[in-house]
């Protein structure tokens, strides 16, 4: 047996995440350099020691989830949602707060930017998002909120003042920004979805799956909309048959459930 083939079968049995609904050729060639990196020459050492040493496994999570981000990334698509989206959602729901949900929301900044482009619509204390990754440890980084210039350079001047704090060479992002957030562990995959979402954002990650991935999270996206919720997905992640899925493109990347 191809010992990549056998590597997925442990994985899968010993944390449930399944490799092989990730593009191969991608994830096998991040993992080959991991586990070099570490000092192994093939995938079954690699897993001795992923199931020996819980750092390793950490390591292996951190990744395969690719945590890459940045606030307001690909800052255009954020004024679309501020400025078209989020009004007719607002209006939808009748003045309530909103249910939104960070998908595979890595270290943070994605939901911390929701919040704050919320924040132009209603206080704080009304904004409530559920943020969910796999990796922990992203997690864990994004409950601390302590991000690097680098990370802010799309971010508006005034909402960098208003909810930023420099602490040594890292930004500290406000405690009350912080509250608005409650960080979840999932598996977009294997978990359940909850239900009756207004807004679900989900960016840059779909690109690193099957294509039978995709379409059965597209699914399972959708039911968790709302009649007239969106989806709002990343730059490179365009749904091009949204309709086989139930929805209806409102702008570019944002697709709206509609019921046949």
């Amino acid at each position: 047996m191809d010992d990549y083939i056998k590597f997925t079968q442990q994985i899968k049995r010993k944390t449930g995440i399944d490799l092989v609904l990730y593009k191969e050729a991608q994830m096998k060639r991040r993992l080959i350099a991991l586990y070099e990196k570490l000092g192994f020459s093939n995938f079954n050492d690699f897993f001795e020691a992923i199931q020996k040493d819980a750092k390793i496994l950490d390591e292996f999570l951190d990744r395969m989830t690719i945590n890459v981000s940045e606030f307001y990334r690909n800052g255009k698509r954020w004024e679309v949602l501020e400025q078209k989206i989020l009004p007719r959602l607002i209006e939808q729901n009748n003045g309530k707060p909103l249910k939104v949900w960070s998908a595979a929301c890595s270290t943070g900044e994605e939901p911390y930017t929701l919040a704050m482009v919320l924040s132009n619509f209603m206080p704080l204390r009304s904004i409530s998002i559920t943020a969910t990754d796999l990796d922990e440890n992203a997690i864990s980084r994004a409950k601390i909120g302590l991000y690097p210039e680098r990370s802010l350079l799309e971010v508006p001047t005034d909402k960098k003042q208003q909810f930023f704090t420099l602490e040594g060479s890292m930004f500290k992002i406000d405690e009350e920004i912080k509250k608005t957030v409650t960080f979840k562990k999932q598996n977009l995959l294997a978990d359940p979805f909850q239900s009756d979402y207004d807004l679900i954002v989900c960016r840059n990650v779909l690109i690193y799956f099957t294509e039978e991935a995709k379409d059965q999270l597209y699914k399972k996206f959708n039911d968790a909309l709302k009649p007239g919720g969106v989806f709002f997905v990343g730059s490179t992640e365009q749904i091009f048959n949204p309709s086989q899925y139930q929805f209806a493109t409102e702008d570019t990347f944002f697709y709206r459930k509609i019921t046949s």
